[in-house]
């Protein structure tokens, strides 16, 4: 929680009307939320260089009975938007619905 919370401090994202970011003094609320949907599986997102999480990305709207789901609830913090993360996060997630989930 204390990553996301820095992450989304990185540019106020929470200020943004696209996705669900935490607020200030949130966090951990906004992790015990994810976790509490039942058609969501949230990742929190990691910078390979330093460890430091720097975002988050779900699975959401999961229906095994068709064999779908949506990934969302994406977002970076502004130091690490427009780069290669976004593109690299969901390419291995796509990589695991496909290969791994079927």
């Amino acid at each position: 929680a204390e990553g996301l919370a820095a992450a989304a401090a990185d540019g106020e994202l929470w200020k943004l009307v696209v996705t669900s970011v935490p607020e200030p003094g949130d966090a951990r609320g906004y992790v015990e939320r994810a976790f509490a949907m039942q058609d969501r599986v949230a990742f929190a997102v990691r910078a390979l260089d330093t460890g430091a999480v720097i975002g988050s990305t779900s699975y959401h709207d999961i229906v095994p009975a068709v064999d779908r789901l949506e990934i969302g609830y994406t977002w970076y913090a502004k130091s690490r938007q427009k780069t290669r993360v976004n593109p690299a996060c969901k390419f291995l997630l796509m990589r695991h619905a496909f290969e791994t989930l079927g």
